[in-house]
């Protein structure tokens, strides 16, 4: 759908014009407002994504070309161009690869209650018969797969690439402790590292568990997936020292629309989850929430009514 408007073109819009697959022509500002549109088409449907995402989305949308030029020059800087005029919230891009830490701290011992009754939740998995993780090869993608596992208690196994030695054997010990069967669901790009990421992670895993009853999956990306849903391809690396032993071009997990990503991931939970039990410990849950809410009441009154007295 064409822009019925035209905004005048800013300095890095400008440079992104001329960016255009096809360098013999030049985008215009009508074309510019094209590609605006479409951005703020996709991140409607499939907010929050990762700026890879959007990128893919724009090829199968015949939006650009499939090339790096295009996601650097194209994608990246006018979703920073946009980002900073307020045009896409800065809530609907995704990136967890850049974080934080600092103590939990509180401005009474009443505030923490009320953050308590508002975080607590039971162990979901205490009472149901199996374990369920999530393995994702990609921390850029954790924001939009994490929706899906906090609201089941599940962790998220992040890998950025090849796991080291000690993340393997800490996740091998939740394993082996949980003491009921345990279901690994791995996302990760399909190409030769990505491809042998897997069995990385199931070896080892297998490796330091070796009593454990392990059920690991590969969900995606498949060579099913790539070819019902038409995903976007790139040449495989020939520079990878495994591309010998892979065939046909690669296909990054970012390609997968988010929506889809996530319904996998929820699909992968539930088919373990017995609802009665899981109905059960929501109501138990519930009647804690009103416990700590009520201890939070009583801490406010008191202290109140301690420094009014002071105060008299």
């Amino acid at each position: 759908m064409r822009s019925t408007t035209a905004p005048a073109l800013s300095a890095t819009e400008h440079r992104l014009a001329t960016c255009e697959s096809r360098p013999t022509k030049r985008r215009t500002r009508s074309d510019m407002g094209d590609i605006r549109a479409a951005i703020i088409a996709i991140l409607g449907e499939i907010r929050p994504a990762t700026v890879r995402q959007v990128f893919y989305q724009l090829v199968s949308r015949g939006v650009i070309a499939k090339t790096e030029a295009e996601y650097k020059r194209t994608v990246v800087r006018l979703l920073t161009v946009m980002r900073r005029e307020q045009a896409v919230p800065f809530g609907w891009i995704a990136d967890n690869t850049r974080w934080m830490r600092k103590p939990s701290s509180y401005s009474s011992l009443s505030d923490m209650l009320v953050e308590s009754q508002r975080l607590y939740r039971r162990a979901l998995w205490d009472n149901q018969d199996a374990y369920v993780e999530i393995w994702l090869e990609k921390d850029a993608l954790s924001g939009v797969l994490y929706q899906e596992t906090a609201e089941f208690d599940v962790p998220l196994m992040v890998t950025r690439g090849y796991p080291s030695i000690s993340y393997l054997y800490e996740a091998a010990e939740a394993v082996s402790e949980c003491n009921k069967p345990a279901f690994l669901y791995y996302f990760g790009d399909y190409d030769p590292s990505g491809c042998d990421i897997t069995r990385a992670v199931e070896a080892g895993i297998r490796e330091f568990a070796p009593t454990a009853e392990i059920h690991f999956k590969r969900v995606a990306v498949t060579p099913e997936q790539i070819t019902e849903w038409k995903l976007p391809t790139r040449p495989t690396k020939t520079t990878d020292s495994r591309s010998r032993r892979f065939d046909g071009e690669s296909v990054e997990v970012d390609a997968v629309p988010p929506a889809t990503l996530r319904g996998l991931v929820r699909s992968c939970i539930e088919c373990h989850i017995d609802r009665w039990r899981l109905g059960q410990l929501r109501q138990v849950e519930q009647q804690e929430r009103e416990t700590l809410k009520r201890m939070a009441g009583a801490m406010k009154k008191a202290t109140s009514s301690q420094t009014h007295t002071e105060a008299h």
